[in-house]
């Protein structure tokens, strides 16, 4: 494992099935992570007191506190409202994704879909994001802010205000919106955002782009109409579009 991608922390599998469980946990170690194991969301947030976790991967029905509630647990404790969350579900229905996405879930697989390459990149992408966060040290960044009428966009901050109210934002859409934010004018393909945001191939078959994107309008109100789609191709942010 690359060392300058190495956790502070263990990677928490929280999922009821025995034999899924293993094999995430198998692979994991296998890849040099330390790994702790749950099977229940009361399990899961006992360990959370123990331990701060690096990656928490969180199956979306447990059989006694929905996958949902843990994670809004998660956000809504200051210590922890910054540990990025891999959604685990076994179904794929938009539903589920934006259900996910809504309570602060920062990716998305489907069991049903499963496959332990595609996990181990995700995983990957999803610490490098936390660890590029982590890391932001004064740079061109500090103090610099976008402004677009009523949306500031506070980069050395991670904050995002529409009408001086605070919008609270994922880490991922954080990077979603500075992505586009910072590229006035230009088309991004859903290629190119999921290399650039979530460090993914740009042929990954994945509606992940589009889901964030619909969670971020959703959450910015007002000032959602700075996001344009372009059909066929991917999103503009059009600062001169109110």
């Amino acid at each position: 494992m690359d060392t300058a991608m190495q956790p502070s922390g263990p990677i928490l599998i929280v999922d009821d099935e025995d034999d899924l469980r293993n094999l995430l946990d198998v692979n994991l170690r296998r890849e040099g992570f330390d790994t702790r194991l749950a099977a229940t969301g009361t399990e899961a947030i006992d360990k959370l007191r123990e331990e701060r976790p690096s990656l928490i991967v969180l199956d979306l029905m447990l059989p006694d506190l929905p996958g949902t509630e843990v994670c809004r647990r998660v956000r809504a404790d200051p210590s922890l409202r910054g540990t990025p969350i891999i959604m685990l579900t076994a179904r794929g229905e938009e539903i589920d994704r934006v259900v996910g996405f809504e309570v602060g879930a920062d990716d998305y697989v489907v069991k049903s879909t499963f496959s332990i390459r595609e996990f181990l990149l995700r995983v990957r992408a999803v610490l490098r994001r936390a660890a590029s966060a982590r890391s932001e040290e004064p740079s061109h960044d500090a103090e610099r802010t976008l402004d677009f009428g009523s949306l500031h966009i506070d980069l050395a901050g991670f904050r995002v205000f529409v009408a001086d109210t605070e919008i609270a934002l994922t880490a991922t859409e954080f990077k979603l919106l500075q992505t586009l934010a910072e590229r006035p004018g230009r088309v991004q393909s859903r290629g190119t955002l999921l290399q650039d945001v979530w460090d993914m191939a740009p042929d990954t078959n994945t509606r992940t782009v589009d889901t964030h994107v619909k969670r971020l309008r959703e959450k910015l109100g007002e000032a959602s109409s700075f996001l344009e789609t372009v059909r066929g191709v991917g999103y503009r942010f059009s600062p001169t579009r109110r």
